[in-house]
């Protein structure tokens, strides 16, 4: 039985509705396309941090997050742990991002055109875009998932959840572009950390610290402290999401689009230094809840499906009122990730993969209608695919598997295009195409039953490690290769 009242339906639809319309109302400060994509560049480091916080943690985020704190305990967490060493370690030393900032482009594939010719440049926008759609598919369905769990609906309106929520925000990422999103980030910021802080609180004073470590000594043993010995995870998982953390700081067009967006190349560090502890929160606090719902909750009450278990828990725990500023701190922390990343992959489809056909000569009126109507296409794109794909396995490794598809390309490419001379377009060519092949086709075999054994038995962590070795032999190999051949040449052929 859920605790969700209508006073608690009222708190998340003045929210939504404030939302939305102070979103919408920035339009008339959007009359450029980089005023659309990158805010003009003046993004200042305040701002930098709460838009990059609130964009990276969505109900998507706190699902995934709290189902590794019910099923791994403690050593969930460790993802979180080596994302924030990663964007501190770049962020300080400016590894990759301060090149790419200097460059003055508005993303990473109009980089790679400097270095690797036009034809990378579009296949790169086209894996950048094929992996981050198929990332961001799941998101409304979690959402959806996550709204019926706690507030207790009837699962019939999944879909019009669903789609009014997409409604909402499409709306106004689409008239602001990133001055919406960054403006509603802000507010959403807030609104996120409150709900955070008050759930995390109610669950120490309710719960209690020794019950919760209780829980996950009984349920895993050492394995839920330490991910070496966790029967779930283990070397290959620590490897996998170490390559997974680096490669998502460096090309994760999400977070790069805010370093591309501030007004000098120091304080795209600093914003990543500045981020980087929350990235260890974003999972630890929702992982404590996950905890707390495996301390509280018995198995038969949550089922099959663990990533259920959190909005189960959640549903009864919290009261009334409190409940309502949660839930409308989570439909905040979706909307702002919701938004960035629609932007994110439209801004990519125009700018680099329509680069052939406007080379950058179109009007800014018209620049703006195709930005528009592509967004629109890309929400159309997320209702229809999340209504139909069955996630296999837990949502983190999914993501880790789908974003793959490009951070493993795109991040050897970015670190071969800044620091190493001969890397050349064969080589970028060989790495994005074994970069792509091999992780949609492990995605394809997991739905095959006559290879979906061998999916099982070689496991995604061993084959997401080998995607990214393979793929920097590729670069190496094709880049040495044409530098033999034909050295003259940087175009591809």
């Amino acid at each position: 039985m859920s605790n969700f009242t209508l006073i608690d339906g009222g708190i998340v639809g003045v929210y939504i509705l404030a939302v939305v319309t102070i979103g919408v109302m920035v339009k008339r400060y959007v009359s450029k396309v980089d005023q659309f994509l990158v805010a003009g560049r003046e993004l200042n480091i305040y701002l930098g941090i709460a838009s990059l916080t609130a964009c990276e943690f969505g109900i998507v985020t706190c699902m995934y997050t709290a189902q590794n704190g019910y099923d791994k305990g403690f050593a969930g967490a460790t993802p979180g742990i080596l994302l924030a060493l990663a964007m501190f370690i770049v962020g300080a030393t400016g590894f990759g991002i301060k090149p790419l900032r200097k460059a003055g482009v508005m993303t990473i594939p109009e980089l790679f055109e400097k270095k690797f010719g036009p034809k990378i440049r579009w296949m790169s926008g086209v894996v950048i875009v094929l992996g981050g759609l198929l990332n961001m598919g799941i998101f409304l369905r979690m959402g959806g998932d996550f709204l019926v769990a706690v507030c207790g609906l009837n699962p019939e309106y999944l879909e019009i959840t669903m789609t009014l929520l997409l409604l909402g925000i499409g709306l106004y990422t689409i008239m602001g572009g990133m001055i919406s999103v960054l403006i509603t980030d802000y507010l959403q910021f807030i609104m996120m950390s409150i709900g955070l802080l008050i759930v995390t609180v109610l669950i120490f004073i309710k719960v209690g610290w020794g019950s919760m470590v209780e829980a996950i000594q009984m349920n895993y043993g050492e394995g839920g402290f330490n991910p070496f010995v966790h029967e779930q995870m283990g070397v290959m998982y620590v490897i996998f999401n170490a390559l997974v953390a680096l490669s998502v700081v460096l090309t994760w067009q999400v977070m790069i689009q805010r370093v591309l967006s501030t007004k000098d190349i120091a304080t795209g560090g600093k914003i990543y230094k500045g981020t980087s502890p929350f990235f260890v929160c974003r999972f630890i606090l929702p992982g404590l809840w996950g905890v707390a719902a495996l301390a509280v909750l018995t198995p038969e009450q949550v089922g099959d499906n663990t990533m259920l278990a959190m909005p189960k828990f959640l549903g009864g725990f919290v009261p009334p009122i409190a409940m309502g500023i949660t839930v409308a701190a989570m439909l905040a922390a979706d909307m702002s990730t919701d938004a960035s990343y629609m932007l994110t992959w439209g801004s990519v489809i125009y700018n680099d993969i329509m680069a052939p056909f406007h080379k950058g000569k179109w009007s800014q009126k018209k620049g703006l209608m195709w930005n528009r109507f592509i967004i629109a296409m890309i929400g159309v794109f997320l209702l229809v695919y999340g209504l139909w794909y069955k996630i296999e396995g837990d949502v983190w490794t999914y993501l880790g598997v789908t974003g793959s598809i490009y951070l493993s390309s795109m991040s050897v490419l970015l670190i071969a295009c800044c620091y190493w001379k001969k890397a050349n377009s064969w080589g970028a060519a060989a790495a994005i195409i074994v970069g792509s092949v091999m992780p949609f086709s492990f995605l394809v075999m997991q739905k095959v039953p006559a290879t979906e054994e061998l999916t099982v038995r070689v496991g995604p962590y061993i084959w997401g490690t080998a995607t990214y070795v393979l793929v920097a032999i590729a670069m190496v190999t094709g880049s040495l290769l044409k530098f033999k051949v034909n050295p003259g040449r940087d175009e591809l052929i």
